[in-house]
């Protein structure tokens, strides 16, 4: 990695984990039942075992690694509206009939609205701020697109959605890089590891189980139930839950193989000039782009670092891979970033499916909750609570990401390492090429 990038403190770890880093603490023993197993103790299995414990109904969470090691404490911290619902990792929208658009849309209301009552209910210290989103255009031709989107937005999802032409682009960014772009009002942003930590001890204060370091290896019919083998032990279940998401494993393949887990890669800068810190993103939104191998970028919640996040790979590699790819992204937009050095760097799974939707439903008689493609922290959140009242049995409406199609791809068996990179390097070269016309046109 160059050197001239690193502060002579670099982490190769999230900067989040400066407030809130995942720790085993004290095992807690693996009890012999349950009423409800859930797998994954993120975002979902935390907002699902604490919705059933509010109705009365016991739950064990399991979780492989640390409690909050996986994506929930690693991601950039966004919260979105449901403006990204339906954009596959590879750009490409996916084309849906008006009334399932507008149930997917409601539902993304639905999940930004619960975010912020949970935040308030359970009093969550985590830099909540409703600053919106701008989201720059990569071409001319992507703007015209979110030109046609900002109605739908508006009328089902409460978006709050407008336009801003290039000419006035240095009003959400220090910055000519984009082609103008769409502000989605409706959107906010938190400190995702003090998130977590919210939610985990609001789980506590439930007395709910969470077994820490207790990787699932099998799971079985058992009678009415279901017999779980951990790595500390078994335990006999009425029902099962899936809620890992990008680090879905071998003991629910055909959940695995509709799942494409990718990789997510982020930076944080050093502290910057206060001058400096506050004229890069004025009016401290969120920002991302319209590439099909997309950036993601945001302010700390002191406002005094970058944090920058987006596709250097699409799978895991170190951050001497991730970290230089990045910075050269965050001054190709900011330019007067050049000579910031990196105090941190890390990566996460983030899990895309193959209709580019988010799901909750039941497949095998197991209940998942999956799929955040790319929106995790308002997704998994609101899947994990939906999922719960699917098993308690008091859903009043219709989830939109309930579908009877949970799609897979002939040959996938969930393991997308061999593809990749390939698909990644011809993303990329579509997005060089697309940029170069927009350019000469």
């Amino acid at each position: 990695m160059p050197n001239d990038i690193l502060h002579k403190d670099f982490k190769a770890a999230p900067f989040w984990w400066e407030a809130y880093k995942p720790v085993t603490g004290d095992l807690v023993e693996v009890p012999k039942t349950a009423r409800v197993a859930i797998v994954g103790g993120g975002y979902a299995g935390l907002s699902c075992a604490i919705e059933l414990a509010d109705a009365g109904i016991e739950a064990c969470v399991f979780e492989s690694a640390e409690l909050g090691a996986g994506a929930s404490t690693r991601s950039g911290g966004g919260v979105s509206g449901g403006v990204n619902i339906g954009k596959s990792f590879t750009g490409k929208v996916t084309q849906l009939q008006p009334d399932v658009l507008q149930n997917i849309l409601a539902s993304g209301y639905d999940a930004f609205s619960l975010i912020e009552s949970l935040i308030e209910r359970e009093k969550i210290d985590c830099y909540w701020e409703k600053t919106g989103r701008f989201v720059g255009a990569w071409t001319p031709n992507d703007y015209a697109y979110q030109e046609r989107r900002v109605a739908t937005l508006n009328a089902n999802a409460g978006s709050g959605a407008f336009m801003v032409p290039k000419e006035r682009q240095r009003e959400e960014m220090a910055s000519d890089y984009y082609y103008g772009g769409m502000v989605v009002e409706r959107s906010a942003k938190v400190h995702p590891a003090l998130y977590y930590k919210g939610l985990l001890d609001a789980a506590r204060r439930r007395k709910i189980t969470l077994c820490a370091k207790a990787a699932v290896k099998t799971i079985t019919p058992a009678g009415t139930g279901w017999r779980i083998a951990t790595s500390r032990g078994d335990i006999e279940v009425g029902d099962v839950v899936i809620a890992t998401n990008g680090y879905t494993g071998d003991a629910t393949p055909e959940l695995k193989r509709r799942l494409i887990p990718l990789a997510s890669h982020i930076i944080a800068t050093e502290e910057l000039p206060p001058d400096l810190a506050r004229t890069l993103i004025p009016k401290g939104r969120t920002l991302a782009d319209t590439k099909r191998v997309l950036c993601y970028y945001r302010m700390s919640p002191d406002g005094k670092r970058m944090i920058f996040g987006g596709r250097a790979r699409f799978t895991q590699v170190t951050p001497a891979v991730s970290a230089p790819i990045l910075h050269r992204f965050m001054t190709d937009r900011f330019p007067q970033l050049k000579g910031t050095r990196v105090t941190h760097a890390w990566t996460g799974n983030v899990a895309f499916t193959w209709d580019a939707l988010p799901h909750t439903g039941t497949l095998g008689g197991m209940h998942y909750a999956l799929g955040c493609n790319g929106s995790g922290v308002a997704m998994m959140t609101y899947l994990g609570r939906q999922t719960a009242r699917r098993i308690i049995g008091g859903a009043n409406s219709t989830c939109g990401f309930e579908l009877e199609e949970f799609p897979d791809f002939p040959l996938y068996n969930g393991n997308p390492n061999w593809a990749l990179p390939g698909i990644g390097a011809y993303y990329r070269f579509r997005d060089g090429l697309s940029r170069t016309l927009a350019r000469y046109s």
